[in-house]
């Protein structure tokens, strides 16, 4: 039977391997790359062109981000290749290293009762007063809690439930 007669095409003489040499195959509908490496170069053309975009924006002084504007590819690989992070820290040095250690260091002592001392570990109650109790003293009575509950429930209540007005209707 020939191929010719019935229209159909000629299959491929055997599988094509990805372009970018990883060892895995490739076909046609991803430009001969396998699948990772086509969502890899999709997922960087994605990237370079919002890098173009915000540039644009900073060159023309607009801080509006439409995102209407195209990106060009051309000027996206100039931009890109020529501009370097710069990484600022957040926070000043401190000059005293033992200020710093105090700070980055959370509380190494083993979790215990506010009120009797009594080490709770992962079985510990948190109260809305900030506090940590053991199961003796997780209420609120039992350990003269400063949280007013009342005040917290009638805010929760308002602002769940809020006041409605029926307008006045006109007599006839």
């Amino acid at each position: 039977m020939d191929h010719d007669k019935t229209g159909c095409e000629a299959p491929p003489e055997g599988p094509i391997l990805c372009i970018t040499n990883c060892g895995f195959f490739g076909s046609a509908a991803t430009m001969n790359m396998c699948s990772k490496c086509h969502k890899d170069m999709m997922l960087k053309q994605e990237q370079a062109g919002l890098v173009a975009s915000s540039i644009g924006n900073i060159m023309n002084g607009s801080s509006s981000s439409s995102g209407n504007e195209p990106a060009i590819a051309t000027s996206v690989d100039v931009s890109v290749n020529s501009i370097e992070p710069k990484i600022i820290p957040a926070q000043p040095l401190v000059a005293s290293g033992s200020e710093e250690s105090d700070e980055a260091k959370p509380k190494d002592g083993p979790n215990r009762c506010s009120n009797c001392n009594k080490r709770v570990g992962l079985t510990g109650f948190n109260c809305r007063c900030g506090n940590l109790f053991c199961s003796v003293h997780r209420y609120s009575d039992k350990h003269n809690c400063p949280f007013d509950y009342h005040t917290a429930a009638r805010d929760a209540i308002a602002k769940a439930n809020p006041a409605v007005k029926v307008e006045k209707l006109d007599k006839i």
